[in-house]
């Protein structure tokens, strides 16, 4: 990860004062006429909906539409991978001739016709071969229970299997649209093969080749008849404690912690990682203050299966996010931050949920431990470095009542809005400060800039040109510098557009 500081000049204090010296009224009026310049650019409905969206009151709290969900789901070695790289248009899923192979990553961003939409790739796994019927259909059950509707992938070349009927009648219990996809089919000469995939009873097999391409788009056009405008499944809850996921790779200590908050053995704990497995969502009073703590068992059925646990693992985690407002990511300070923390960490970042980081067993620290774990924090998180850091003991209960000052400064910056003329204030003091280098003989120039959104703060800048992934980071390093946002993940997106031909 890339150094936030790059090449750029620490904070001005001066900047910071001239900031604080503009009034309100000024800063609004210079707002206005930015605004006001932006008609002569070609702006499309979209632009015209975030700048009307954007509003001055900080208690406002406005959500980004959540994205509707496809999962896509399927027997091994059907094509699932290739058909999500199909869709998403790059080689990001792992595809490879061994069925099982996909790993981590099951969520992707699709767009079709302007839509977007979230992707759920379930090929993720690999079924023990006894009890294949039913651990695919746990496994499809799994990211339907997340989804909006539902691909349902066949290989046309092998035709229904006894796997796949299993997986039909999960599907028509779950009253999801699904659509049945005949894959394979590389040319006319096999569009029969696909026909006799009516006998599943899910209607009009869709007949394609993920691999070639041929008749996805067809597909995708059925896609968007049957996906809603805004998630029906990932929308936002608004009011009551506010809900916290606890987060970390097995046997961290996330039953522990829920225990010790709650003051009883409402979970299971056990030496053997991985224990956990139904969902577990609790109130809790810590230190005076209710919360929803939502163990990352986010799954509704109990599903006991040794293999496919990375998947499930990545699962639930997503499950979990989706509920939640804040993340608590348990790290182990006994052993080395692993790569899984850190794909854990990554979850979050992507879900856009606010973050605490917690370090757990820190009374088993000794001092030679302790230096390496600061080596450790200094290299691996330091892309992190703005969320909030509790060392803890979730066992003895040692220093638990530091969660709640995290979690409240973290969800308070989440929740976070900058007056539009404040940004746009600071805008034209960066750009004055440090201009964004000239590309290919221009330069672009930031024309005017918004929070379209809190929870995360979302920045939309209007620009002549494409910024530089570099500078955009200066940006956020500055919005952090300058009003904190401590605890939350910051989206600075752009929006290049042209002038208005006359």
């Amino acid at each position: 990860m890339a150094d936030d500081n790059d090449d750029f000049p620490e904070l001005d204090s001066q900047l910071v004062e001239r900031l604080n010296s503009l009034s309100d009224e000024d800063a609004a009026q210079r707002a206005a006429s930015l605004r006001a310049g932006l008609l002569d650019y070609e702006l499309e409905d979209e632009d015209l909906d975030v700048l009307d969206a954007a509003t001055e009151d900080p208690d406002a709290i406005v959500f980004l539409p959540a994205l509707p969900v496809l999962a896509i789901v399927g027997r091994p070695n059907v094509g699932k991978s290739a058909l999500v790289n199909r869709i998403i248009g790059r080689r990001e899923a792992v595809v490879e001739d061994t069925p099982g192979v996909t790993r981590d990553r099951v969520n992707y961003k699709g767009e079709w016709n302007n839509r977007r939409f979230t992707i759920v790739d379930t090929g993720g796994w690999e079924p023990d071969a006894r009890g294949i019927n039913a651990s695919v259909a746990a496994q499809a059950e799994v990211a339907v229970d997340l989804a909006d509707a539902v691909l349902f992938v066949v290989d046309a070349t092998v035709g229904a299997t006894s796997t796949d009927e299993h997986v039909v009648r999960m599907l028509r219990a779950t009253k999801k649209p699904v659509i049945l996809v005949a894959n394979k089919v590389d040319d006319a000469r096999q569009e029969p093969e696909a026909a006799g995939l009516w006998s599943l009873g899910l209607g009009q097999p869709w007949p394609v080749s993920a691999v070639h391409g041929r008749g996805v788009a067809d597909l995708l056009d059925k896609v968007l008849e049957v996906l809603p405008e805004v998630s029906a499944v990932a929308k936002d809850e608004v009011g009551g404690p506010r809900r916290v996921a606890i987060l970390g790779r097995p046997n961290v200590g996330k039953s522990s912690l829920l225990n010790k908050t709650a003051g009883e053995e409402r979970v299971v704990v056990n030496d053997l990682a991985g224990t956990t497995r139904d969902p577990v969502d609790e109130q809790v009073e810590i230190a005076g203050k209710y919360w929803r703590f939502v163990d990352t068992a986010g799954i509704r059925r109990r599903v006991n299966l040794a293999q496919g646990a990375d998947f499930y693992a990545t699962l639930r985690t997503t499950a979990a996010l989706e509920k939640a407002e804040v993340a608590v990511v348990l790290i182990d300070v006994t052993e080395p931050i692993s790569v899984q923390d850190l794909k854990i960490i990554d979850l979050v970042l992507e879900s856009g949920r606010a973050l605490v980081l917690a370090f757990n067993k820190w009374d088993l620290l000794d001092d030679d431990r302790r230096r390496y774990l600061e080596r450790e924090i200094e290299q691996d998180l330091s892309h992190v470095a703005w969320a909030p850091r509790v060392n803890i003991s979730a066992k003895t209960g040692r220093h638990m009542e530091k969660l709640v000052p995290a979690l409240e400064t973290a969800l308070e910056s989440w929740d976070t809005r900058i007056p539009t003329g404040k940004f746009n204030a600071l805008l034209a003091e960066l750009t004055a400060e440090h201009p964004h280098p000239v590309r290919g003989g221009k330069q672009p120039r930031i024309l005017f800039g918004t929070q379209a959104a809190s929870r995360p703060p979302t920045f939309v800048l209007f620009t002549t040109g494409f910024l530089d992934p570099q500078y955009r980071r200066f940006i956020t390093r500055r919005l952090r510098e300058i009003f904190g946002f401590e605890g939350t993940p910051i989206n600075v997106n752009m929006r290049v557009r042209e002038k208005r031909k006359r």
